[in-house]
């Protein structure tokens, strides 16, 4: 299984190449979850891999409570399917917690005195499907004599999170709004442990693969030990493949369907086809790692081309429209600039505005 192959099959199964499903929530279904700590470059993520989206489509699957930000993972912001939730948050935040117990006593002061009254504070606030904003919250939390300057305020609502209490919803204005999980989101039958590893390596791999255990023990966030195990548990359910002494676990229903090239996708920052892996050599080169500006794969916006990044992109709103600038790390031929050209409309589809220019260089 060379890398082109590798990099074919993830396009595919990651919905950023072929058929595309009709629903933004039936993608971040599929893959799992979708990192969000930056929201339009996380709308972006699961527009490019949904049929026809608008950021508007994809925002409304939010408020129509179909999908959920929250700190699933890694204590990372991720979109997951509100269905998942839950289970997501049983299985992966407890590590997540008890790693930055110390930390946070040390630098904040936490108390599970303070916490208690942190937990009181949020449910008086928002109980009865009320929300609040970021700001609005922490000023509650004042009001009871509970600082939230020097970050203590963003880690009050991380931690509250991943227990299960808080969740952020739709925008209002430039902020999200914090509810109750539990009155968000529909309840959903809790999975015992073993249920929701197997459910965990599953969705991973058949939406991510081909994929290594290391890679899926740096996405989920789960011991190695923990990660073998759910793979084991998921194992009847996959095929494994070999390269490079490597052994790569996918669905038995992928098969590789390159596109015609050259084609580019526009990806945003924290996007899945480079996050979501240990090893990212496949698709990225480890000279073009290094470069100024490429954020090693994962913090710039990466430009693929026929499943490589080669480069980044940006854009910048001049009077109502998009001027999109492509950043190679090597010069593009006439046919690439023109394959960036119809990505650039496709992302400004998604935005609802026109492009005023789709520089080259």
């Amino acid at each position: 299984m060379p890398n082109s192959e590798i990099a074919h099959l993830r396009l595919q199964q990651q919905h950023i190449a072929g058929p595309k499903p009709l629903a933004p929530a039936q993608v971040v279904a599929w893959l799992g979850a979708v990192q969000a700590q930056d929201y339009p470059a996380a709308l972006w993520a699961v527009g490019l891999r949904t049929q026809d989206a608008t950021e508007g489509a994809v925002e409304r699957a939010l408020a129509d409570r179909l999908i959920v930000r929250t700190w699933p993972m890694r204590g990372t912001l991720h979109l997951v399917a509100a269905a998942d939730v839950r289970w997501m948050l049983a299985l992966l935040t407890p590590r997540v917690l008890a790693s930055h117990a110390g930390r946070l006593r040390k630098r904040f002061e936490f108390t599970e005195a303070e916490m208690a009254r942190c937990r009181d504070c949020c449910i008086a606030a928002l109980e009865g499907g009320r929300h609040l904003s970021r700001d609005a919250l922490y000023r509650e939390l004042e009001a009871q004599d509970i600082p939230t300057d020097r970050q203590r305020g963003y880690h009050i609502l991380w931690q509250l999170s991943q227990e299960g209490l808080l969740c952020l919803g739709p925008r209002q204005g430039k902020q999200q709004t914090i509810f109750l999980l539990d009155e968000w989101a529909p309840a959903a039958p809790p999975l015992a442990r073993e249920q929701a590893l197997a459910e965990l390596a599953r969705r991973y791999f058949r939406s991510h693969g081909p994929a290594t255990l290391a890679d899926f023990a740096w996405w989920s966030g789960l011991t190695t030990t923990d990660a073998r195990a759910a793979l084991e548990l998921a194992k009847p359910q996959l095929i494994a493949a070999a390269w490079e002494g490597q052994t790569y676990w996918l669905s038995p229903e992928a098969t590789p369907a390159p596109e015609r090239s050259p084609t580019v996708h526009l990806l945003p920052v924290w996007d899945e086809y480079l996050v979501a892996y240990r090893d990212r050599s496949a698709v990225l080169r480890p000279e073009h790692a290094r470069l100024p500006g490429a954020g090693n794969g994962i913090a710039s916006p990466a430009l693929v081309l026929d499943g490589v990044m080669v480069g980044t992109w940006n854009r910048a709103l001049n009077r109502g429209a998009l001027e999109l600038t492509p950043r190679p790390f090597a010069a593009m031929n006439e046919a690439e600039r023109y394959a960036f050209g119809s990505a650039a409309k496709r992302y400004a589809a998604f935005r609802g505005l026109p492009v005023a220019r789709a520089t080259h260089q």
